[in-house]
């Protein structure tokens, strides 16, 4: 569809988006934006009405373009104009700045960077309005946009706002950083960690100084920061300090060799650390993380981590789904639970020196190295009951559509003389659901996140010589399905707890 769209007129796109049956427009926009022709992006202009399409295919082009492999300065430009000025709903704004986000990260991993203007008008939008914004949201969503864009002076901003923001503008300037490659997180990125985690300035919330902690432990660890880290244990709530204790022992599992050797070296001549007293904490609280496929040029692994709170109730969950290769790291897939202030529902007691958190639960989800808009299941009591009371037992979707995972074309000259085209496309059809039930009567938690994905490739070779042609292709596809539900009750004490990981089977064609 993609290869018919790029030869096709702005006028035939025009008239295709417009009689097109309503269900299929969604996939006719996705196409669309992944041709990038100057046709298609005008036919896209003229169709979309930002002040009054319906809102889930607006979502779709504008998450599209977010994935896009390669994508043209045109294509910014043309989401920079429909956001502008206009008064837009919240989520399609939300979702609008992400995109922006993904687009100048994507554009500069491409060296445009100070090439195109389009690029600096995107970076410039972001952090004007990040200054001019008020609300927590607001600035939280233009965070988000930062660490999608993933751009070196930006750096800065997001220091200043992960240690003086509140707990959320924290949280969503740590998570930013933590997307950023090793090579740029300097001593000055770590000097701020080490204040977060060790409380210098002022009380942060448990998930902040993890996230502190591990940007610390995960990029080229100095054995100063895993000793302290190990020892501020100590002086922690137990869930807290199992759940650190797991996750140095994840790092030294994964690390470089020789890193790790020497940091185990040292850690067990300490008596201070190296005793039963400090490694027998006994919460609930777990972060592993292993294999999924191990072949010669890439590796693919499953981490699950769970914070619980004292009181057994989780406060935290993160399934992340990682692809290694070449030094390289994709986050496939990571999928995040939240939900806070759910201890003073149930009566349970604060620690010391904490606010009392307003009750929440929310999700969001890394896809591809883009960052989606978080989704609120619930915020505030009135909210919560409103939910429970009215709950529709559907699903929350989080992504559904067709995304370009790559596009690519190349003409190789070979010794002989000859020359070989070789292009090749994959797509990938994906449709992501959660849903987080809190059922009070039964003082039951069940959450789900169901992953559907199939995945088709397309390569090509062709020699063509005056005396002779040639063409070599071949199709893939491989279809997916993993379900991950999770089941607390707090109906005693302890918690119980049940998590339950099923994959479907694999047809590979």
């Amino acid at each position: 569809f993609i290869q018919m769209l790029r030869s096709a007129k702005k006028r035939d796109v025009l008239q295709l988006l417009r009689t097109a049956p309503k269900e299929m427009c969604p996939f006719l926009v996705e196409a669309a934006v992944a041709a990038q022709s100057v046709a298609s992006l005008a036919a896209l202009s003229d169709f979309l009405d930002f002040s009054k399409e319906p809102k889930s295919l607006l979502e779709k082009f504008l998450y599209a373009a977010a994935f896009s492999p390669q994508p043209s300065g045109e294509l910014l430009q043309l989401i920079l104009d429909k956001l502008d000025g206009k008064q837009l709903a919240p989520e399609i704004w939300e979702t609008g700045i992400v995109a922006v986000g993904s687009l100048v990260g994507k554009l500069c991993q491409q060296k445009l960077c100070g090439l195109q203007q389009v690029v600096e008008r995107g970076v410039e939008t972001i952090l004007r309005r990040l200054r001019g914004a008020e609300e927590e949201p607001e600035v939280v969503t233009y965070l988000l946009a930062l660490g999608n864009a993933r751009l070196p002076e930006t750096m800065p901003t997001l220091l200043g706002h992960a240690e003086d923001g509140s707990t959320a503008v924290t949280a969503a300037a740590t998570s930013a950083l933590q997307r950023f490659p090793a090579a740029h997180i300097s001593s000055k990125v770590k000097r701020v960690m080490r204040r977060i985690f060790h409380q210098k300035r002022k009380n942060y919330d448990k998930t902040c100084r993890l996230a502190a902690a591990e940007i610390l432990l995960d990029n080229h660890p100095l054995l100063m920061d895993v000793i302290n880290i190990l020892l501020a244990t100590s002086e922690m709530e137990t869930e807290m300090a199992t759940f650190l204790l797991l996750k140095v022992q994840t790092m030294l599992r994964h690390h470089h060799h020789h890193l790790a050797k020497k940091i185990m070296k040292d850690i067990m001549g300490d008596p201070q650390i190296n005793n039963y007293n400090f490694f027998s904490k006994v919460g609930i609280s777990s972060s592993f993380s292993g294999p999924l496929i191990v072949t010669q040029d890439l590796t693919s692994t499953f981490g699950l981590d769970l914070l619980f709170l004292e009181g057994g109730f989780l406060r935290k969950s993160v399934s992340d789904f990682s692809l290694l290769s070449q030094g390289q790291r994709l986050r496939a897939a990571q999928v995040t639970f939240e939900a806070q202030g759910m201890e003073s529902m149930m009566g349970e007691n604060l620690s010391e020196g904490e606010d009392e958190p307003q009750l929440m639960a929310g999700m969001s989800a890394t896809f591809f190295d883009v960052q989606l808009r978080p989704i609120i299941f619930f915020q505030g009591y009135t909210d919560l009951m409103a939910k429970v009371l009215l709950s529709s037992g559907e699903p929350t979707s989080v992504v559904k559509g067709n995304l370009q995972l790559m596009d690519h074309h190349q003409v190789i000259p070979l010794q002989s003389g000859l020359q070989v085209t070789v292009k090749l496309q994959g797509g990938l059809g994906l449709d992501i659901s959660a849903d987080m039930d809190v059922s009070i009567w039964e003082q039951e938690l069940k959450s789900s996140v169901n992953v559907r994905g199939s995945l088709a490739m397309d390569f090509q070779a062709e020699l063509d010589s005056p005396f002779l042609q040639t063409t070599l292709r071949s199709q893939t596809e491989v279809e997916t399905s993993i379900h991950f539900n999770t089941k607390l009750s707090f109906s005693s004490s302890p918690v119980l707890m049940c998590l339950q990981l099923r994959e479907e089977q694999v047809p590979y064609r």
